[in-house]
């Protein structure tokens, strides 16, 4: 599917409700970055432009993956506005608050392998953006030291999705892909001027 023969519609309405959801939002950094920027411009953008993913589905996942989670929105909420299939994706890809963190934490570890193809699609991009963004936006109390423990967690994640976006065969070397955590992760250990100016 092309970008000109996707659902355009069902996606708008997706960045739409997730940007409603999320108004109040923003990231830890020290520019207090409007979270939206997170799950809908850089997250789908990933999928798009360098994993080649082109499912609605999936880009409507990535899009809505932390309403649930961080909003008062519920699962049956968006079954019913964007579809089973999407809301399969969201709750995949939702922890359960009402856990520790370190629990939630080791549960993304243990479960990733047996996810969906989809679902470990948007976890990929989800890591890879963190991980990115990080390196030039970290949160603001956040150590160097807690910043690469991040980087080692978020390894482990997406050493269980390795392989995933090779299924689909699109853009040869520019697969989203557990190896680029690494070199995220590698890049902020080598050349950390931000975290070492703080």
């Amino acid at each position: 599917m092309s970008a000109s023969t996707m659902p355009l519609g069902q996606l708008l309405d997706a960045i739409h409700f997730a940007a409603f959801k999320h108004r109040a939002q923003t990231r830890m950094d020290a520019a207090k970055t409007p979270y939206i920027n997170h799950p809908s411009a850089c997250k789908a953008h990933i999928l798009f432009h360098e994993g080649g993913v082109d499912d609605a589905a999936t880009l409507m996942g990535a899009i809505l993956h932390d309403t649930v989670e961080d909003t008062d929105t519920s699962l049956a909420e968006i079954e019913e506005r964007f579809g089973p299939e999407v809301c399969r994706i969201v709750k995949e890809c939702t922890d359960d608050k009402t856990l520790p963190k370190m629990e939630r934490k080791r549960l993304q570890i243990e479960t990733a392998p047996h996810k969906s193809h989809k679902a470990k699609l948007v976890k990929l991009a989800d890591k890879i953006y963190n991980m990115r963004d990080m390196q030039i936006n970290p949160p603001v109390d956040w150590t160097r030291e807690r910043c690469i423990e991040y980087f080692a967690w978020g390894q482990k994640v997406t050493d269980g999705c390795k392989g995933t976006n090779a299924q689909t065969g699109r853009h040869p070397g520019r697969h989203l892909r557990a190896g680029s955590v690494w070199q995220c992760r590698q890049a902020l250990i080598v050349a950390t001027p931000i975290m070492d100016a703080r």
